[in-house]
């Protein structure tokens, strides 16, 4: 049986001090092409370092506002990761009570 892959491909156009531009990114799998971003935050695991390796890019134009509404989300979406991948009920609802306080600090939750 013929290993399958799948492939994420992000592109990055910089100026000519290289900040980003424009970012875009493409899953052919989920029928995605080209889709423009604002930022990425990409998370990789190096498992003879034992250490994650990070990638945190957004364009120059990116507001502050959704800026703050983007590191919300992501961290609420890394606490629904984090209780998939290890069932620590505690830990993800104490991870929750943070993403609540970051939302009220913030006036996320208008």
């Amino acid at each position: 049986m013929a290993n399958l892959t799948s492939e994420i491909k992000l592109s990055i156009e910089l100026d000519e001090n290289k900040v980003p531009e424009k970012l875009s990114f493409t899953a052919a799998d989920g029928g995605v092409e080209n889709q423009d971003s604002k930022a990425i935050m990409l998370s990789v695991w190096d498992a003879e370092k034992q250490e994650s390796l990070r990638i945190d890019l957004w364009t120059k134009d990116m507001p502050v506002d959704q800026m703050k509404v983007f590191f919300h989300q992501t961290l609420v979406s890394m606490s629904d990761s984090y209780q998939r991948a290890t069932q620590d009920e505690k830990m993800t609802l104490t991870m929750k009570d943070f993403c609540d306080y970051f939302a009220e600090k913030l006036n996320l939750n208008k």
